[in-house]
């Protein structure tokens, strides 16, 4: 398998685990742990994995000249895309919040556009629009499950506030991600969110019953530390060392998709001729995102 594939095969891999993320955290929330405290947890754990891990990997450190663009990265793909997408998440359902997030590749093809001069081809803007299309069908008339929302319309405002500060963030983090070594980059990625998210989280964290909480809350919350945080982020910031950042956001695309066979599977939800329809319309979307042109060596 080469490279290309196997950039895409980890792009697929972290849009599955996001999938079935927005379920998971959701239950979590609900009455045990709060969205900020769920945070500072889930960046608190991670920066400890992966503190721990830099302690056997040998390669150069971040240049001072580059903390400053850290930061800047920690800051749109950690604080303020964690701390709207979880406090979305609370209120608005899971399938609501999926569907949001396809306004990623969009932003992600504008920023690219502006930021890193990235060329707009015609083919890559038809996939975004025929992925986009197949998405406000599953939206419209997809009749997703209505789940626990207490303010539909702030939660999915707030989730587009996450997907804009992830799209910044995916076209950040990909000359810093070609410059270093990525477990050395995000070691010091979530340092600083650790530091951003801190003075938001704390109070939250604290008023946590631990001796309460049931055996599989634990096992949620290990979820979203372990695979929704750490698996995903070193998965994606290798797809970004081979991909430009518009075709790794495309994937958001099918989180729609995952969270609908997710319902299917626990029995939430039914299958019938408009989900098939929007689920083709987003494969082909990424589809035409993805494929690279012979004749080109551009990824």
């Amino acid at each position: 398998m080469n490279q290309r594939a196997l950039a895409l095969t980890a792009t697929s891999i972290a849009t599955l685990i996001y999938g079935v993320t927005f379920t998971v955290a959701k239950e979590v929330m609900e009455e045990h742990i709060q969205p900020f405290g769920f945070i500072l947890l889930r960046v608190g754990g991670a920066a400890t994995v992966f503190w721990l891990l830099g302690l056997f990997v040998k390669a150069p450190s971040i240049e001072k000249s580059d903390y400053k663009n850290v930061a800047m990265a920690a800051f749109f793909g950690i604080a303020l895309n964690m701390l709207t997408f979880f406090k979305g998440l609370s209120y608005t359902t899971p399938i609501s919040a999926s569907v949001m997030m396809v306004t990623t590749p969009i932003l992600v093809l504008i920023f690219a556009s502006i930021l890193l001069k990235e060329k707009l081809i015609l083919r890559k803007i038809a996939g975004v629009v025929v992925g986009l299309i197949g998405a406000v069908i599953l939206i419209a008339y997809g009749n997703p499950l209505k789940g626990d929302a207490s303010n539909m319309m702030l939660g999915n405002f707030l989730v587009f506030i996450n997907a804009a500060s992830y799209a910044m963030y995916l076209v950040i983090v990909k000359k810093l991600i070609e410059k270093y070594n990525p477990i050395v980059f995000v070691k010091w990625l979530y340092l600083f969110g650790l530091l951003l998210v801190f003075p938001f989280g704390i109070s939250e964290l604290l008023e946590v019953q631990w001796q309460t909480m049931p055996t599989n809350i634990y096992l949620k919350a290990g979820f979203v530390v372990l695979f929704t945080t750490c698996i995903t982020y070193l998965f994606n910031l290798f797809a970004l060392s081979k991909l430009k950042p518009t075709t790794v956001s495309v994937f958001m695309y099918l989180q729609p998709v995952v969270a609908a066979i997710y319902a299917l599977i626990v029995g939430s939800d039914h299958l019938d001729m408009v989900k098939i329809g929007a689920a083709l319309l987003i494969f082909f979307g990424v589809f035409l995102v993805t494929k690279r042109p012979t004749e080109t060596p551009n990824k």
